[in-house]
């Protein structure tokens, strides 16, 4: 080989590589962002209007939403996104006062309503891809760490006008400041499923030391914890949940019986001595989904005083209108009365949902429309929710 030709592959190779690098910088740069394009969508329905009477109302209510899996995308809360539902610049338009954001730490592949394995895992690759730290590539718990640390950082980095809520000072000083003129908005940390705590109730500090002050005990498989309504044996709590529960309650972390099978549902009912939530979903007698309320488990959250969240998208209300997202509040307000139905969005949950964040007053709207007062509008939009968190989370 002569010289010539050696130098002719070395640039050769260099080209080759420096080609591959740009295409390797291209593929981790936009592919988070067309993955998340893909799965959380809004779908034009043409909304109705807001009139000024519904506005003026809407700016003075106290919005508190119970279930968003923003943490699991690839973008910052501070910076308005032209993907996804939520971020602060949308929340602050929606005057969304408290936003509950979800760790979603294992999704199965194939997902469905009626039956998952835990054996495959979508969300290792989506941190491989979003190029998260190795860590949490391979450990649900450090998964579930990191996205705490996410809201964490972007509240640090937000100038005071995004913070964390762990206890009950927090979030009344949150109200505080709120009612004099400040442009402030809270998030709540909770987890999808308590696999992330890999076998270990010591986990359940660890979590709560990370901001964790709600917890549903499984997602769309059956775990260590709980079997799930979505999963293969859908059993109920064993010993594991159970300690799990005993834990949580000590320490001031709500429950989420959302994704919860029958068993491990009326099994938390019978163990609980606090006010439990059904983060998000819908009710059968509107959505008829197996994932969604019958009128005795209604009635069962309802009798701890607990709150159910209505959400957005087809699986929860069937339908994506703000009609049908109401028609589900009434119906829980016809079973168990106005002091127990509230938000739970789902926004950024693979959803597909007929408005974003910066656009609930939407409902605001028609609850008026169907004659409800600013008293009872208040209550459904937030109110019910805060004072179920006031009655459990930790003081100080």
């Amino acid at each position: 080989m002569t010289r010539t030709t050696s130098r002719s592959f070395k640039r050769l190779g260099l080209w080759i590589s420096g080609t591959l690098v740009v295409l390797l910088a291209a593929f981790f740069a936009f592919a988070p962002g067309i993955v998340e394009n893909t799965r959380n969508k809004i779908e034009a329905t043409g909304l109705p209007a807001v009139g000024d009477d519904a506005a003026k109302l809407h700016s003075r209510l106290q919005i508190a939403d119970m279930h968003a899996d923003t943490l699991m995308w690839d973008r910052s809360l501070l910076k308005r996104s032209d993907r996804g539902h939520v971020d602060l610049p949308r929340m602050e338009e929606g005057n969304v006062a408290l936003q509950v954001f979800s760790s979603v730490s294992k999704s199965p592949v194939g997902q469905n309503y009626d039956s998952n394995s835990a054996e495959s895992d979508n969300i290792t690759l989506l941190g491989i891809v979003q190029l998260q730290p190795p860590q949490t590539w391979f450990s649900l718990l450090e998964r579930s760490r990191y996205q705490a640390k996410k809201l964490r950082d972007d509240a640090a980095d937000s100038q005071d006008t995004l913070r964390t809520i762990t206890t009950t000072a927090e979030l009344d000083q949150l109200f505080k400041d709120r009612k004099s003129g400040q442009q402030v908005t809270g998030g709540l940390f909770s987890v999808e499923g308590l696999h992330n705590l890999e076998g270990d109730v010591r986990n359940v500090d660890v979590l709560f030391n990370d901001g964790m002050r709600m917890a549903g005990f499984t997602h769309f498989f059956d775990n260590s914890v709980a079997g799930s309504k979505h999963g293969v044996e859908k059993s109920g709590l064993t010993d594991l949940g159970r300690a799990a529960l005993k834990r949580m309650e000590e320490m001031g972390v709500i429950v989420d019986l959302a994704h919860s099978s029958d068993a491990a549902f009326n099994e938390v009912l019978s163990l609980a001595t606090e006010p439990v939530v059904f983060s998000h979903g819908g009710v059968q007698a509107t959505c008829d989904v197996n994932r969604n309320l019958t009128d005795d488990q209604i009635q069962a959250i309802a009798e701890t005083g607990g709150v159910i969240g209505i959400g957005y998208w087809d699986a929860a209300v069937c339908t994506l209108d703000v009609d049908s997202v109401v028609d589900a509040m009434e119906h829980v307000i016809k079973v168990a009365g106005i002091e127990h139905v509230g938000l739970g969005s789902d926004f950024d949950g693979a959803t597909t949902v007929a408005w974003d964040a910066s656009q609930i007053a939407v409902i605001t709207q028609e609850l008026m429309n169907r004659g409800y007062s600013d008293t009872e509008i208040a209550a459904i939009m937030g109110g019910n929710t805060l004072r179920v968190f006031r009655e459990v989370l930790p003081a100080n």
